[in-house]
């Protein structure tokens, strides 16, 4: 009740302060305007030379270049399906190895006790650090960029379905007991409902770390990729394709993020109704 009031009270209720309120995608397209004109300004008055810092007209003339003739011998579309296509084969993979084993590990004591000294070594590696492993033992194919995004996936995505599946309410599981519902039931009733919050809170950060790394990843051995179109363009001073190629990976990381928070709201449609 505390946070719905809360709430509430953020928006104005007298007729004053509401033709003075400004809804929130305003004032996002506000702020992305302004940055727009200043990047103009500062690129088109020689305020900051081009070869550090193309002007939006050339990136946009080279994004054109790009579509039309691709790089490295491969079209553009081609270099972004297969970054998305390693991230999320990974992620996939990993995330539903570390939801399995987080929501068995948050809801059995023995199995939590058995996994946590090995989770809590492995947590802290940056997952780039397993880049030459990768290498070593997988060779400069697709299998070693999968392995090493499954591995980055399942470990953010485990820690989360644990905290959630541990974090079920007492009184949920008295209530399934008093019922007379079998463990099994318990697990996907009770259980697994009342973690999912925690569990795409998890997918979050493991799908943004997963296309994180998978362009760290291209950057070594790689014929395809954005990750290999940047550290390609780089090499040859070919500044507007890096900035271009950076650009694309925020923009499909974004599309990513809003397409599993779309999730998250249709299956987790009881959220912040409380």
């Amino acid at each position: 009740m505390v946070l719905t009031k809360s709430v509430r009270q953020a928006r104005p209720t007298d007729p004053d302060a509401r033709r003075r309120y400004i809804p929130s995608p305003v004032i996002s397209v506000i702020s992305l305007a302004v940055i727009m004109v200043v990047w103009f300004i500062l690129t088109n008055t020689g305020i900051i030379g081009p070869r550090q810092f193309p002007s939006p007209q050339a990136l946009f003339s080279r994004f054109i270049e790009l579509v039309n003739d691709g790089y490295g011998g491969a079209s553009l579309m081609d270099h972004i399906t297969i970054s998305l296509t390693r991230t999320l084969v990974g992620f996939v993979i990993g995330s539903i190895l570390g939801i399995i084993v987080g929501l068995i590990a948050g809801s059995n004591r023995v199995f939590n006790a058995a996994i946590s000294p090995i989770m809590s070594f492995i947590r802290p590696i940056p997952p780039i650090a397993f880049i030459p492993m990768a290498v070593l033992y997988f060779g400069l194919g697709e299998t070693g960029k999968i392995v090493l995004i499954t591995v980055t996936s399942f470990n953010y995505t485990v820690v989360n379905a644990q905290a959630g599946a541990a974090g079920v309410p007492i009184a949920y599981r008295r209530a399934a007991a008093t019922l007379g519902v079998s463990r099994m039931q318990e697990f996907f009733h009770v259980i697994v409902p009342a973690a999912l919050p925690n569990i795409f809170a998890g997918l979050k950060v493991a799908l943004a770390l997963s296309w994180a790394v998978v362009v760290a990843a291209e950057l070594v051995g790689a014929q395809k990729g954005l990750g290999f179109m940047i550290n390609q363009a780089a090499l040859f001073f070919d500044i507007p394709t890096v900035f271009i190629g950076i650009i694309l990976i925020g923009l499909i990381g974004l599309a990513l993020n809003l397409t599993l928070g779309f999730l998250e709201k249709k299956l987790v449609h009881w959220l912040g109704r409380g």
